[in-house]
């Protein structure tokens, strides 16, 4: 038994309002799809949550969702998958678009049902397109829900829920999105390792999603990060897809693969400090482009199709001797976007008066999570009740920021903030 384990498509994405940025999701998920589901024929593909960036979902994403699920119909290869947080249905409704897809044949959508605050599992049922687990040749196919800060509560249900349905012989699969203790990228909290294993004794398989970077757990449980970078933040993550084999003893062999259509990315600071005029600053910047910055022909191989122009992040940081106004801002973004014919150039300034310099200790690359972070701090300990709680009130404030980014419900946001703060 050969399958695909893919998470994390976010079709639709638009990075920097970039027109370019929904096809290059779709580039590399068709590319993921015909060279490593259909010329590998495998016999079905695992998708962890988030197919889709939003709720609502526009129509150019889903003529990409449907090119790419056709591909796949037509080959004979079933796509199983659950809702992420970003595709999940709004809890006033019973539709969403990955419903509509699987009632269009087009994907399997397992959901377990929640009755009565016990978490049950039903057969899919091909006549009503519904289910909690499917079973296709010797796998039986888990689904669950968006548990969100929630999972901890959940993983003893779902196990529960598991045995009453396992088959004999067969190799069982959960597919889960959440992070996990020691692995997330997300300030909500994870999934413990200890409640996770508790899944050990009912799954030979769990196919995680929500984490943008790849790992793996005992050879059982697996996360292959984001198909592409929602965020440069994630652009020094590993990341792809998990090919995987079931020999028949059940045993897995796992190839985490990277080789497929990606959006090139590149980082670079500049420390602006001790500079006496902007026009210094400028050519500093630009002399460290040409010496750092690769450009689109490092990245084609001679290919001159538009998917190689990277997108490049300047950084200013450090104490700045006069007014941010006075920085060249469009000059060295125009400039160092004929330097490397970069399909786009962001500049985040994050220097300051040296009288206001907050986190200008952070090395060039600090991710925005670890900038956020010190400039919450800082506001924090300056405030003589919460000075010594400064760790607790961080995760607080920018959990909730995330939560509420995520669509969370506000019940659930507040529950949040209770938890870490009390």
């Amino acid at each position: 038994m050969k399958f695909l384990h893919i998470s994390d498509v976010h079709l639709g994405c638009t990075r920097y309002q970039l027109n370019e940025s929904p096809r290059d999701f779709f580039d590399a998920w068709i590319d993921v799809l015909k060279k490593y589901a259909i010329d590998a024929q495998v016999d079905f593909v695992l998708m962890g949550g988030d197919f889709f960036h939003k709720r609502n979902v526009p129509p150019e994403t889903m003529n990409h969702a449907f090119a790419g699920l056709s591909l796949l119909r037509d080959a004979g290869i079933p796509v199983v998958t659950i809702e992420g947080n970003h595709d999940q249905k709004h809890n006033d409704s019973e539709y969403s678009w990955l419903r509509s897809l699987a009632n269009w044949n087009l994907l399997h959508l397992l959901e377990p049902r929640n009755i009565e605050g016990k978490i049950t599992y039903e057969a899919w049922d091909s006549d009503y397109v519904q289910g909690g687990f499917i079973d296709i040749g010797n796998a039986r196919i888990f689904g669950s829900n968006w548990y969100g800060a929630s999972a901890n509560w959940a993983i003893p249900m779902l196990t529960e829920a598991m045995k009453e349905h396992r088959r004999e012989g067969a190799f069982h699969i959960l597919i889960l999105h959440t992070d996990v203790e020691g692995h997330q990228t997300h300030p909500i909290p994870a999934l413990s390792l200890a409640n996770l294993k508790e899944l050990k004794s009912v799954t030979d398989y769990v196919a995680l999603g929500h984490t943008h970077k790849a790992y793996e757990i005992d050879n059982w449980a697996f996360n292959p990060g984001s198909l592409e970078i929602t965020s440069i933040d994630d652009f020094r993550e590993t990341r792809g897809a998990w090919l995987v084999e079931i020999d028949e003893n059940n045993q897995v062999n796992a190839t985490h693969i990277r080789d497929y259509r990606q959006r090139p990315f590149q980082r670079i600071g500049f420390d602006v400090s001790g500079y006496a005029d902007t026009k210094e600053i400028t050519e500093g910047v630009l002399a460290k482009v040409s010496g750092e910055a690769r450009n689109a022909n490092d990245y084609s191989n001679g290919d001159t199709d538009a998917i190689y122009k990277p997108i490049i992040e300047i950084t200013l940081r450090g104490h700045l001797g006069f007014p941010n106004s006075l920085l060249q801002l469009k000059e060295i973004r125009e400039e160092a976007q004929k330097m490397t014919d970069a399909l786009h150039v962001r500049i985040k300034n994050h220097s300051a008066p040296i009288e206001y310099a907050v986190a200008a200790d952070l090395e060039d690359d600090a991710s925005r999570e670890k900038l956020e972070r010190r400039v919450i701090e800082d506001l924090i300990i300056r405030d003589n009740r919460f000075k010594t709680r400064v760790e607790e009130i961080s995760d607080a404030v920018i959990g909730a920021k995330r939560m509420a980014l995520s669509d969370e419900e506000p019940e659930k946001i507040a529950d949040f903030i209770a938890l870490k703060i009390d």
